[in-house]
């Protein structure tokens, strides 16, 4: 667990989970794995298994030490519902969650049925917390498939996170989602991110009344190209009021 984060978006960072695997072409320059990998081998190290898909139990408990209330992105170096994670482990993230209601929590998948699946079975019989937002990748018009997964799943929150923005993602239906990030990519072989995709997206956050943040142009660096979208900063946080409405 990190307090303190380099995500624009976020407080603190926890992984009970490490590691994933590929899914989609806005995997393709991981930087998750780009980390990981620098340390494979090295016995002792946190990543000594590189990125492999590794289970941590004994940070379960983190966020309910933290007394000081935060955002706290969830698995930043993995995937919650990534199909190697057993249901009882995914289980045992959310009582986590669900018992540290003093923070914010903000799941982000690419695996959205699994989710949507696993959150209509856990909220069947009760109201999903407002604290605990749940969101999708979405990189290209293709990946904006999984926006009908997550507007299916109960959720108190629905955020996208449209980043690695690599293609457009064209006109797309915005309800009960409340939340739009966007960024391009950083890191080595970055592809680039084309204003009019973004600026596609902030219109049609503006016209659907969706809070919208844009984390950064991307780059060598992830602040190679700074964060202005046509002259100002956009940092938007979903309204409480509107999401539980």
């Amino acid at each position: 667990m990190a307090d303190g984060s380099a995500i624009e978006w976020t407080d603190a960072t926890w992984n009970p989970v490490t590691g994933c695997t590929k899914i989609t072409t806005g995997c393709d320059n991981c930087y998750a794995e780009r980390f990981a990998e620098r340390w494979r081998g090295i016995p002792g190290h946190p990543f000594e298994n590189g990125f492999d898909l590794v289970l941590r139990p004994e940070r379960l408990d983190q966020p309910l030490r933290w007394k000081r209330s935060r955002m706290i992105f969830v698995n930043s170096m993995s995937d919650l519902f990534h199909k190697g994670v057993p249901k009882s482990f995914v289980d045992a993230v959310f009582e986590t969650m669900e018992a540290a209601d003093w923070h914010i929590f903000q799941v982000l998948t690419k695996r959205s049925s699994r989710m949507r699946d696993y959150l209509k079975s856990r909220y069947e019989q009760r109201t999903p917390p407002q604290h605990i937002w749940l969101g999708v990748s979405v990189e290209d018009a293709k990946g904006a498939a999984r926006i009908e997964h997550l507007r299916a799943a109960p959720a108190s929150v629905r955020f996208l996170s449209v980043e690695p923005l690599i293609g457009p993602v064209g006109e797309v239906d915005l309800s009960d989602i409340h939340w739009v990030i966007a960024g391009g990519e950083s890191g080595p072989g970055a592809r680039i991110l084309n204003i009019e995709w973004a600026r596609q997206i902030r219109d049609e956050c503006e016209r659907q009344n969706v809070s919208f943040f844009f984390k950064q142009w991307g780059g060598i660096r992830p602040k190679s190209g700074g964060r202005d979208l046509d002259g100002r900063e956009w940092n938007d946080f979903p309204s409480m009021k509107a999401a539980s409405g």
